[in-house]
C-alpha cells in the first residue's frame, strides 16, 4: 500500500462516529440513543432539550417546535395604532357621559346649599329596637398555603414513602425510558440526616448518573432532579449503597441490585 493510501486510510479512521450534542437547559451532553426533543421560543429561536428537562423549557415558555407555529398564530398581535382622526374622535367626550356628569354636579351642589336629597336616595333611619350588628371581619389566607404531608420516622419507611413519590413523579418516565436503551441501573435511595423530610435517590449506569431529592412532607412537587454525571467516582460513596432496583415496568422498588446494575461497590 502506498503514500497516499496509507494517508487517506488513516484520516477516515480518525473521524468521529457522531457529532456531539448538549442540552441548551442543563448543558448535558446528550447520550447515543437518548430521545431529544427540539423546542421553539417565541423570537422563533430553536433549542434541543433531553428528557429531564421538559418541564424546565416548558417554564421558560418554550413550546414544541411540532406546534410552536400553530400555537404562536393564536397569540393576539399589539392593536393597530389608530391614525389621526381616530384619535381626535377617541379624545372627544361623550355628550350623553357630559350631560349625566353635570346632573350629578348639579345634585351635590343643591344638597350642599341645603336642599333634601330625594327621597329614593335617603337611607332608612336605623331602628332603636335593633342591636347594631357587629362588621364581618375579613378571611385572611394563611401565610404558607403549601400542603404537607407527615413524613415516616424509620429509615426504611421513608425509602418506601420516596420510591413512592418518584414512581408518581415524571421523572419516573424518564428513568423508564432510559432504562430501556442503557440497561438495568444500579438505585440507591438514602435518607438525608441533617434535613428529617429528604431523601436522596440516586440512579446510575455505567456512562450515566441522576441524582434526586425527595421532600417527603411536600405534597405538591416532593420530587426534583439535583444533579447528575457521566462518572460512578463522581457520586460521594455514602449514596452508593444500593439498596433498591427497577422492576419489569420501569418503577423504583426496594431490594438488592440485579444484574445490569450491579451489585457492589463501582
Amino acid at each position: 500500500m502506498d503514500g497516499p493510501h496509507i494517508i487517506g486510510w488513516v484520516k477516515k479512521e480518525l473521524r468521529p462516529v457522531h457529532d456531539s450534542v448538549s442540552c441548551d437547559v442543563c448543558g448535558r451532553t446528550i447520550l447515543k440513543g437518548e430521545r431529544t426533543e427540539t423546542y421553539q421560543s417565541a423570537d422563533g429561536r430553536r433549542y434541543e432539550v433531553c428528557d429531564l428537562c421538559f418541564a424546565r423549557a416548558e417554564g421558560l415558555g418554550w413550546i414544541r417546535a411540532s406546534v410552536a407555529d400553530e400555537v404562536f398564530a393564536r397569540q393576539p398581535g399589539p392593536e393597530p395604532r389608530r391614525s389621526l382622526l381616530g384619535r381626535l374622535r377617541k379624545r372627544r367626550p361623550d355628550p350623553a357621559a357630559a350631560e349625566e356628569t353635570a346632573g350629578q354636579e348639579e345634585v351635590a351642589s343643591e344638597v350642599a346649599n341645603g336642599a333634601e336629597p330625594l327621597e329614593a336616595e335617603q337611607a332608612p333611619p336605623p331602628d332603636p329596637d335593633q342591636a347594631p350588628q357587629p362588621a364581618p371581619k375579613e378571611r385572611s389566607r394563611p401565610k404558607h398555603p403549601r400542603h404537607v404531608r407527615a413524613v415516616p420516622t424509620t429509615p426504611e419507611a421513608k425509602v418506601e414513602r420516596s420510591l413512592d413519590l418518584f414512581n408518581a413523579s415524571e421523572h419516573q418516565r424518564t428513568v423508564a425510558g432510559l432504562a430501556r436503551t442503557l440497561g438495568i441501573p444500579w438505585v440507591a435511595a438514602v435518607p438525608e440526616v441533617e434535613q428529617q423530610s429528604f431523601v436522596t435517590v440516586v440512579v446510575a449506569w455505567e456512562l450515566s448518573w441522576y441524582r434526586f431529592r425527595v421532600d417527603l412532607g411536600d405534597a405538591d412537587d416532593p420530587v426534583g432532579l439535583v444533579g447528575n454525571g457521566e462518572e460512578l467516582d463522581q457520586i460521594d460513596e455514602t449514596l452508593r449503597d444500593w439498596n433498591a432496583t427497577i422492576d419489569d415496568e420501569g418503577r423504583l422498588v426496594a431490594g438488592d441490585a440485579v444484574a445490569g446494575g450491579g451489585t457492589g461497590e463501582r
